[in-house]
């Protein structure tokens, strides 16, 4: 047993919280042991470790998550870190310590970060390609062979025939062009004519083709942001982050394109971060037929084990370019150098599960680490890339005009949806509209309309007593689809259409609002021979339904893409020369103090899809506030005046980023429960705060207060910066565990 003074020396001791084996998929277990005093000061969260383990006291790699000043037990009983790990994994390290820092910023539990930041092992079953090959000697294949046709054995003879005397030939075609049975095939191997043999092939996601590697010249405008970069770059200690503001269709891929040329000559990787699925496709062959095989992606399309897979080719060095969204930040590189966010603004890259992490966040905390580089790239920066610009926290640089001597802005014609009404025009699209589009088609031209809002009607009401059909699960209406159901956006929920009202019985019932199914079917019948495509959340749930969609209007097989605004974000289509916005101040009238920007965003990159190869471009805004700032800037195509405008408010209602707001979300099964939390803990944030350190407003239930029977209550919380934000979180996560509140509550932090 220890002397008085031995154990006085272990209560003084530092603990560490170390997680072992990371790849077996077991994340949920952490355990706590001493640092030797001989290892304090060398040990961090990330640090590799050497530890004894069980009764055997086996040493075992681990992973320190996080120090402690306060043994979780006995101290006694606490076993001693044995070593520093000398054949640490860098790159394990550096994602822990980026586990770490999400859990301060984001108030989320460390086993929530770790699981969001790791790509875990998990077992997936190999994939296997079968082929068929000719067994039997070539003189008896052929007797064989008459002799089926000589039966009239069709089937026989059409596998027979199609398998060349010198190689195999697919299984797939026995299905699916030669219309040959599986009982067929069983039968010619067991008559010894063929043979059926299964390999395994390297899982690969994406279906790449062939084409020559392709470099592009820089004009001179890209060829001095590049310089600009690369200066940045090179330059010695903390390298800023970069914000490359450059118009639409000012060819910034190109210029990510030579810094990640030169980041290879360096020896090191690259990830570029992307916020739509839909745009993988037509990204990743830019970057492919320039880089060749060394580029992969990664999606939430993609299953756990090609995720899986992905990442472990990274890891092992095979791979230069990562390409994918928010999550792709995470990507194991051993050596990266350079983290591109292209469309830096868009609302994609913050996560909506726990930890409710911004990738562009997570990318320049993750640069920071590892001494390489962030570029934020966008022709609309987000207010809080621009804020810090300003302040020269961020390096500015600008591309003002596009890649092709021949490009220009497209015009934008501002329609004013209430004119129309007046002048007898009750149809959604506005008479501007019909007559640019009618041009296009006649000048074998493509057009995209988008409406932020899918489905066929908005809701459904009754005319006799006006309620509008919910779901039972969700306090949202239901939204009706053209094939006759109502469906729930949020849960789920599908019942067909109702003949009668649920409330009053009354058989007059019917549909209001627009969605993209009905826009689709109103084109068809006013154009009646146009090719007509629909992108949507109803027409992409397939594993390749962005991947078809935009090949086939890439390909011009379309003449009109319709769809949310997935289809107007980052993509570049040659021959469209007119873009619609049919409904574009929906966005102004959300309970979202970043309702304008957004709009702002939105239509100006909806402008930026139309005349980019030449051709000159058009856009139709159909808007009931035509005076709007937002909407007004972005028919000028002026992100400066916007800015102005924008920031002047932000400061005035002292919003981010000229302060610090995060939204507290508790949740429970009982509406009581949430309320009666929230109210506790905004009662013990006010307690603790000053009017001039921090404001808590609320609570109140949640702009959706229900969803798939759960009940969801908000509490905002304003603090002048980041670190006593941090402060805050980690306050409220105490108090959670102190008072003991209702087991049945959840809290999650949503830094706004």
């Amino acid at each position: 047993m220890p002397s008085d003074r031995g154990r006085r020396k272990l209560l003084e001791a530092i603990y560490a919280q170390v997680i072992l084996d990371i790849t077996s998929g077991n994340l949920d277990r952490t355990f706590q042991y001493r640092i030797p005093a001989r290892l304090q000061g060398q040990i961090r969260p990330g640090t590799q470790v050497i530890v004894p383990l069980g009764k055997s006291n086996r040493p075992v790699t681990a992973f320190v998550l996080e120090l402690e000043d306060k043994p979780a037990c006995d101290p006694i009983k606490i076993k001693e870190i044995s070593d520093l790990s000398h054949d640490a994994e860098p790159v394990e390290s550096q994602l822990i310590e980026l586990a770490f820092w999400m859990k301060r910023r984001y108030g989320a539990a460390m086993i929530q970060c770790l699981k969001t930041v790791l790509p875990v092992a998990r077992k997936v079953r190999a994939v296997e390609k079968k082929e068929i090959f000719r067994k039997a000697a070539p003189a008896e294949y052929e007797v064989f062979l008459e002799e089926c046709r000589r039966k009239h054995q069709k089937a026989r003879v059409r596998l027979l025939e199609a398998i060349p005397a010198d190689g195999p030939v697919p299984y797939e075609l026995v299905g699916q062009k030669l219309h040959v049975a599986s009982g067929v095939v069983r039968s010619l191997e067991q008559k010894g004519m063929i043979q059926v043999q299964a390999r395994q092939v390297l899982r690969n996601p994406f279906s790449r083709k062939k084409q020559e590697k392709q470099v592009l010249q820089l004009n001179s405008v890209q060829q001095e942001a590049v310089s600009q970069l690369l200066e940045e770059m090179h330059c010695q200690g903390r390298k800023r982050p970069c914000l490359l503001y450059g118009i639409t269709g000012s060819g910034k891929t190109l210029v990510y394109m030579e810094l990640i040329e030169e980041i290879r000559r360096q020896g090191k990787q690259a990830i570029v971060l992307i916020p739509e699925i839909a745009l993988t496709y037509q990204t990743v062959m830019r970057f492919y037929n320039r880089f060749g095989d060394r580029v992969s992606f990664i999606n939430s399309r993609l299953s756990a084990g090609e995720r899986y897979d992905q990442f472990l080719r990274a890891k092992k060095g095979e791979l230069d370019v990562m390409i994918g969204p928010r999550s792709a930040v995470f990507t194991p590189f051993p050596d990266l150098g350079l983290i591109i966010v292209d469309e830096e603004h868009e609302s994609a890259y913050k996560s909506e599960t726990t930890p409710r992490y911004h990738a562009r966040d997570a990318a320049i905390a993750r640069a920071s680490m590892c001494g390489g580089m962030v570029v934020l790239g966008s022709a609309t920066p987000s207010m809080e890339s621009a804020w810090q610009a300003a302040r020269k926290q961020f390096r500015l640089v600008t591309m003002d005009r596009r890649a092709r001597e021949d490009a220009v802005l497209p015009s934008v014609h501002v329609v004013d949806m209430r004119q129309e009404m007046l002048a007898g025009n009750k149809t959604m699209f506005s008479r501007v509209l019909y007559e640019k589009l009618k041009e296009r088609l006649e000048k074998k031209e493509q057009s995209m309309l988008f409406l932020n809002r899918r489905g066929y009607s908005s809701f459904v009401s009754c005319r006799s007593c006006g309620e509008a059909v919910r779901c039972p699960h969700c306090d949202v209406t239901l939204t009706l689809h053209r094939n006759q159901q109502l469906k729930c956006h949020y849960c789920g929920y599908t019942v067909p259409m109702v003949k009668t009202c649920p409330s009053c019985g009354s058989p007059y019932v019917a549909g209001f609002g627009t969605g993209t199914q009905k826009v689709e079917e109103k084109l068809r019948e006013l154009f009646p021979e146009a090719r007509i495509l629909r992108m949507d959340m109803d027409t992409t749930r397939g594993k390749n339904g962005h991947e078809s969609i935009i090949s086939a209007f890439a390909n011009e097989e379309a003449d009109i893409l319709v769809g949310t605004q997935m289809i107007v974000k980052g993509h570049d289509f040659g021959k469209v020369t007119l873009v619609g916005a049919l409904a574009a101040d929906t966005s102004l009238y959300t309970s979202d103090f970043r309702a304008c920007e957004r709009t702002f965003q939105l239509l100006t990159q909806a402008a930026g899809r139309a005349g980019r190869s030449g051709l000159p471009g058009e856009m139709v805004v159909q808007t009931y506030k035509p005076e709007n700032y937002s909407i007004q800037t972005a028919a000028s195509q002026n992100y400066g005046a916007f800015y102005r405008e924008e920031i002047h408010y932000r400061k005035m209602m002292n919003y981010p980023p000229c302060s610090c707001m995060a939204k507290i979300i508790f949740s429970s099964p009982s509406e009581e429960n949430a309320a009666e939390t929230a109210k506790e803990t905004a009662a013990a944030l006010r307690r603790r705060l000053h009017a001039d350190t921090g404001q808590v407003l609320g609570p109140s239930a949640a702009e959706i207060g229900k969803i798939n029977d759960i009940f969801y209550y908000n509490l905002f919380l304003r603090t002048a910066d980041r670190e006593q934000m941090n402060q805050e979180l980690e306050f409220i996560n105490s108090f959670m565990e102190w008072t003991k509140c209702r087991k049945d509550v959840m809290i999650q932090f949503d830094i706004l």
